[in-house]
């Protein structure tokens, strides 16, 4: 279990409050970090928030938020990968339902390096361990962003580098991974 993050963050579930602050995480991430900014195919539940993670009990949004603004976000979609563009083994391995994929990741710059991410994926982990139907948790994370393979592979394990392959396209560093849901009852959050 991690570290709690320093004061003053806050880390909690999404409010409808807080929908205009996680959305500008998202954003500025995808141009930012990703560079390739939004892509409505991939980023869909980002303009659909209130929809896609707090009207549905099986999905989730949390936020880490410090002097009220929103500085970190991490969701649990009850959803694999698509195939398209991923393929159709790792879909096939992980399929929608029974899949809980952690998404929006995210930390703004200037809070990382404070436990955000760390506590957040541990949240959601507990999440997910109590709630039914999830069999697996999986991810795919972009490791062209500084921080984010090391960060992946201190707490997952690797199912497939699409960078062997080509798979996305060049410039486009996905590789997918695999989070053990615990084996001895819920994780505490």
């Amino acid at each position: 279990m991690s570290r709690p993050p320093h004061p003053p963050y806050t880390v909690r579930p999404a409010t409808t409050a807080d929908v205009e602050g996680a959305r500008q995480v998202m954003l500025d991430t995808f141009y930012r970090d990703f560079g390739y900014g939004y892509v409505p195919a991939w980023h869909r539940d980002v303009t659909e928030i209130e929809h896609t993670y707090l009207n549905d009990p099986r999905h989730l949004l949390l936020v880490a938020v410090h002097r009220g603004e929103v500085v970190a976000t991490t969701g649990v979609r009850s959803s694999g990968p698509a195939h398209p563009p991923h393929p159709r083994w790792l879909a096939e391995r992980y399929p929608s339902g029974t899949t809980a994929q952690l998404v929006r990741v995210y930390v703004r710059p200037e809070h990382r390096r404070n436990g955000l991410a760390r506590t957040l994926v541990d949240r959601a982990r507990a999440f997910v361990a109590r709630t039914p139907g999830y069999d697996s948790i999986y991810l795919h994370t972009n490791v062209d962003v500084e921080g984010a393979e090391a960060f992946w592979r201190g707490m997952a394990e690797e199912i497939f580098d699409a960078r062997t392959t080509g798979e996305h396209g060049p410039g486009v560093g996905t590789v997918h991974f695999e989070i053990p849901l615990p084996k001895h009852g819920p994780l505490r959050a």
